[in-house]
């Protein structure tokens, strides 16, 4: 962090690598599409290292960055919300083009599982069990206890379970 603070390119590139996972997973657990996140996540990432200055506590780095992923990830859906109203009679988005078939019909009903979450749930989850953070690093960097990150997962894995097992059993139904 010190490094990167007196313009040590490499440096934030080390900062970079280290948390454009999480920045990503906290960026979709807020828009819900996988391309808008990553934008984000480059965004806010940009925003970071001009105002890497105005972080006071180094050691609590990724909950700073976390920070800003969330404000431009709610900034962006209120400025998507604005475009969705203008362009009312538009065409619906084409799905992206890298998507193979199987990740496609897999990812699917995970995101629109995860959208049934609350934020604060689909954080927990995408940064506990996509990037492997230990409670104790998801209470730090969203700046809740170990409790209710604990909490928070308990109840999403609930959710996600009933919604994606609920889904199969319609597929099953009519399939």
């Amino acid at each position: 962090m010190a490094r990167a603070r007196r313009g040590d390119p490499a440096a934030f590139d080390e900062l970079v690598r280290g948390y454009l996972r999480p920045a990503y997973a906290v960026a979709l657990a807020i828009v819900g599409r996988p391309a808008d996140a990553e934008d984000i996540a480059q965004d806010a990432f940009c925003l970071a290292f001009e105002k890497l200055d105005t972080c006071r506590d180094p050691g609590r780095f990724s909950g700073w960055l976390l920070t800003i992923v969330k404000n431009q990830a709610r900034n962006w859906l209120a400025k998507r919300k604005l475009r969705d109203v203008s362009r009312l009679s538009s065409p619906p988005e084409q799905p992206d083009e890298g998507d193979g078939p199987d990740t496609g019909a897999l990812r699917e009903p995970l995101l629109a599982a995860l959208n049934l979450l609350g934020e604060a749930q689909r954080e927990v989850v995408l940064l506990h069990d996509l990037e492997g953070w230990t409670h104790g690093e998801i209470a730090g960097a969203l700046g809740i206890s170990e409790v209710m990150s604990r909490q928070h997962l308990f109840v999403a894995r609930k959710k996600l379970r009933a919604e994606l097992e609920g889904g199969l059993s319609e597929e099953r139904k009519h399939g």
